[in-house]
Parts: C-alpha cells; structure tokens; sequence
C-alpha cells in the first residue's frame, strides 16, 4: 500500500500579513529600568493610524521589529530586546502631533559607538509609512552605557603642560576657509597664527583627508609650521589635526 500523503493545512503557521505593532510594542504598564536608553519623540501619525500604533511602530522599527511576523522571532528573547512605546501624550495645542515615549533595552547597542545607537534611534524609523512626520526630542543616556565610552585620555591640565602655559586661558583658532586650500597654504595660515601669538591651531571638523589637501601632506606642512613658529618665538605651539575615526 501507498504510504499516507502527509497534508499541510493552509491554517497552519503564521498567516502572512501586517500586523499591528501596538499587540507586541506598546507597553503602558512597563516600568523604565535605570539602565534603558529612553528617547522622546515627536510623532505624527498618517491618518487613520492610532497615536498608540504610531508610538508603538517606532518602537518597533528602532529595535527588534519588521512589518510581519517571521519565524526567527521565535528565536528571538523579545522581552529582552525590544524597545517598548511606554506612554503617549498629545502634545498641547497641535493637532494630531503626539509625543511617544519609547525605552531601549541597554543590550541593543554596542558599547562605546554613537554611531550605533544612533544608526538605531534616529536611522531607520524616519522613512516610515504609517508616520507623516517624526522628530527626535529628546534621549536619556544612562550612566551605564556613558561609562563604556573611553573619553579624552587627558584633560586640559596636561594640555597646559605639553604646551607649558599656565595661569591665563589659551588662545586658538580653526583655519578658515576650511574647504579648498591647499597643504601648502594651509601650513602658511598656521604658521603666521602661531608667530603672531596664538598658542595652538586646529583643523575644523569638516577637514579629513580630501584631494585637495590629503592629511599625511597637511601633517608635514603644519608640523613644518610649528617647527618654525616655535623657534622664532620661543613658545611651544600646537596644532590639532583632524583624525576622525570610522566610528566614534
């Protein structure tokens, strides 16, 4: 005999289709714990969508959620990870804007990289359809998360010793135009800022390493600048060069 067909019932699994963000993220009962990341946003919901929907749809799109259910959420610890629209009010005198409440499990977000928590807060939800406008009001940064950020390595008091200048506040001053000069020039700007009595230089932050002037010749140019402005003056100099790194 044939051995028995086995059937898949149509009903079985998950039944494909959106569905609503508020069932799974937002939580009105939760209680923010000290170590979340909580953000404040504006929102303004398409109409038709509920402001709980709306809140609970960022919520959704900044951490754990897509528009559907997929198998893999199975394997997922929501409860640990998602982030929870907590409250929603209107806000006073708009009409249809809201603020929504929504708090980040600390272990969604990798240690010491603004770029990743932002890429999460403020990166994915800003294209989305069930909003016709969002805005990032307000963050609450957790002691927790700040103390996995390295910071300077020093403060201003070994500044004042590596330039030798104490007593009085030290001067300064960005090169401008920032965009468009050449190393050569560039250098030429710093020295006559140095010799005219500045205490240090530095690069404004849109200067990284650009054809028209790319940092190992910037380097070379303000070192040679320094060089010569200290030993005209008789003062140590400084110059601070841009070296933004691929994440921060």
């Amino acid at each position: 005999s044939m051995s028995p067909q086995t059937e898949t019932k149509a009903s079985v699994g998950f039944k494909a289709g959106v569905k609503e963000y508020k069932l799974t993220y937002y939580t009105p009962e939760y209680e923010t714990k000290d170590t979340d990341i909580l953000a404040a946003f504006r929102v303004t919901p398409q109409p038709g969508v509920p402001p709980e929907e709306a809140g609970a749809a960022v919520a959704a799109e900044s951490s754990t959620g897509t528009w559907t259910t997929v198998w893999t959420d199975g394997l997922t610890s929501l409860d640990r990870y998602k982030g929870r629209c907590y409250h929603i009010e209107p806000v006073a005198g708009e009409e249809n804007q809201y603020i929504a409440y929504v708090a980040y499990p600390l272990d969604l977000f990798e240690e010491g990289s603004v770029t990743n928590m932002f890429t999460s807060i403020v990166g994915n939800v800003f294209g989305f359809k069930a909003l016709r406008a969002l805005r990032l009001e307000d963050l609450r940064i957790p002691t927790s998360y700040i103390k996995t950020f390295q910071g300077p390595p020093h403060g201003i008091q070994v500044e004042r010793d590596k330039l030798n200048k104490y007593g009085r506040p030290l001067l300064g001053c960005t090169i401008k135009p920032k965009l468009g000069l050449s190393a050569k020039n560039y250098g030429r700007a710093v020295y006559e800022c140095l010799r005219g009595g500045l205490d240090f230089t530095k690069d404004d932050e849109n200067v990284n390493s650009q054809p028209f002037m790319r940092w190992r010749d910037r380097f070379c140019f303000c070192a040679e600048a320094l060089y010569k402005a200290q030993a005209e003056t008789g003062e140590i100099k400084g110059h601070y060069l841009n070296a933004t790194a691929g994440t921060c």
